[in-house]
């Protein structure tokens, strides 16, 4: 399943003028989605209709996907029922978020409608509540899944349950999303912000990170900036993320040779099938560069979690092999020509066997 970036924009909140500009900049940097929010919406029918429509309709020029996330207040207030979704197809939406559930037998209708609209789902719920509207027959294709976001500091979810309520989608191959939080952003839907991500250890950490940890996991198709408006060195750097593999960025030491740099930064690494505790191995490399001299440098102080590593001139067949530190230890046959930066060392536990992963110099 491709995998997309995505923006937030809170249209009772913000000036329509800076949503477009917000809107366009994403566009420019590849992001493809947009979590719109009508949870907030006080104005009548018609006064909604036209902003959202005006705004939807831009961002579909711009080939943003939207979905609108929906609260059964909502449709109180706007006179409109959940069996006739002609309001939402009219206003340009592709999709609506169920910020509640029914009783299963309604979500599963819903994935019918005439429009092709999308019915999300909250996945931040490690209950059987997907599997209640797959018994019901829903339309899949037309079924998504999005985590929440948790604007207060403290309340985000741990990674343990995030996972076990992440494998519940995954295992049926539905379309999953998360928030992200930009450390500029000041808007959201309510009057606390401490940034809106779906994960605690997120809050503070830089989007591209929270991105990479994201996609790591192998369990989130879509990744959203929850608040607005991200700057754009973020959405630049957030752009230039794999959403494939996981490319660690590092430093390198000053003593590297342009063998080393080379290996590290040219060649497309994966770990042994047969794993060690103690370090990633990339053995590939070493049959390439068998022929290239490489004199030890940076090898006689104790390795720490997250230094990179390749075998030197004494290390017979081994020479120029690429290994990741796992566990501290010493051994003066490898030199240190690197280290993971210390927020991306919660990158390293989804390098699985065989797992593909890449450098970028930091």
């Amino acid at each position: 399943m491709k995998r997309q970036l995505g923006i937030s924009v809170y249209p009772d909140h913000s000036d329509i003028q800076a949503d477009k500009e917000y809107i366009a900049l994403a566009g420019k940097y590849g992001f493809s989605r947009i979590f719109m929010s009508m949870l907030e919406v006080t104005e009548g029918k018609e006064v909604v209709a036209k902003k959202f429509k005006e705004l939807i309709f831009y961002a579909k020029g711009l080939g943003f996907e939207t979905i609108l996330d929906v609260a059964p207040n909502i449709f109180e207030e706007l006179g409109i029922s959940y069996d006739d979704m002609t309001f939402f197809h009219e206003l340009g939406a592709d999709g609506i978020r169920l910020d509640l559930g029914f009783d299963g037998n309604k979500e599963a209708m819903l994935t019918y409608n005439p429009f092709g609209l999308a019915v999300e789902l909250n996945m931040s719920n490690d209950v059987a509540y997907l599997d209640n509207i797959l018994t019901y027959q829903a339309n899949t294709p037309y079924l998504y899944g999005c985590h929440n976001f948790y604007p207060q500091e403290g309340t985000a979810l741990p990674y343990d349950f995030f996972e076990k309520c992440s494998q519940r989608f995954k295992n049926h191959g539905i379309r999953t999303a998360a928030f992200i939080t930009s450390q500029v952003g000041e808007v959201g839907p309510w009057d606390i912000n401490d940034g809106l991500p779906t994960l605690e250890i997120h809050r503070h950490l830089p989007v591209e990170v929270a991105a990479k940890h994201l996609f790591a996991t192998n369990l989130i198709d879509d990744v959203i900036i929850g608040n607005a408006y991200a700057s754009e060195e973020e959405l630049e750097a957030l752009s230039q993320v794999n959403r494939y593999q996981t490319a660690f960025a590092i430093e390198f030491v000053e003593g590297i040779n342009e063998v080393e740099k080379a290996i590290v930064l040219n060649e497309q690494h994966y770990r042994r099938g047969d794993i060690t505790h103690q370090v990633v191995r990339s053995t590939e490399v070493r049959k390439k560069y068998k022929q290239d001299s490489n004199s030890p440098h940076d090898n006689t102080s104790e390795f720490q979690v997250g230094d990179i590593v390749i075998g030197n001139d004494t290390f017979g067949k081994y020479k120029n092999e690429l290994q990741v530190v796992l566990e501290p230890h010493a051994d003066a046959r490898k030199n240190k020509v690197g280290q993971i930066i210390d927020v991306e060392h919660l990158l390293l536990p989804f390098i699985h066997p065989w797992s593909k992963f890449k450098f970028t110099e930091k």
